[in-house]
């Protein structure tokens, strides 16, 4: 009877240790900010917006014309931003161990700095000042 016993436990601290790695393998990725190549990969990327949350964290439904904004990043510093209201054009920079990334549009003396919550190869989490922020996921 105690052998039965012993196997049990041991069965069920087994399950629930896999199932620990599972949930943690398949966590959330809020939090994680790999390397600046995953920005741009080897020369440029296509990032496409998933969702927008405002300052409160409520979703924002977004127009077609939005959901076809692209942002693309390329290795060299620039980006360019395109959709329904024409292209926008500058260059960024990136803190990865401030978890930052500032944008600033060619021809002006203003940049935007955003917090980087999210950066993996294929999701990328914005967060502007005000709380409001931009999913991003690769094309």
């Amino acid at each position: 009877m105690k052998t039965n016993s012993l196997f049990s436990l041991r069965y069920i601290a087994s399950l629930l240790l896999l199932m620990s790695l599972f949930v943690t393998a398949c966590g959330s990725d809020k939090g994680k900010v790999e390397g600046v190549n995953m920005l741009y990969g080897t020369d440029s990327k296509v990032w496409k917006t998933a969702k927008e949350t405002d300052a409160t964290g409520d979703k924002m439904t977004q127009t077609d014309a939005q959901e076809n904004e692209e942002l693309r990043i390329f290795a060299n510093g620039t980006y360019n931003m395109t959709g329904a209201s024409g292209a926008v054009t500058g260059k960024y920079t990136f803190d990865q161990a401030g978890k930052s990334i500032t944008m600033t549009p060619d021809g002006s003396a203003t940049s935007n700095t955003f917090a980087v919550e999210t950066l993996t190869d294929d999701k990328l989490t914005l967060k502007s000042a005000d709380g409001a922020a931009l999913m991003l996921e690769a094309e």
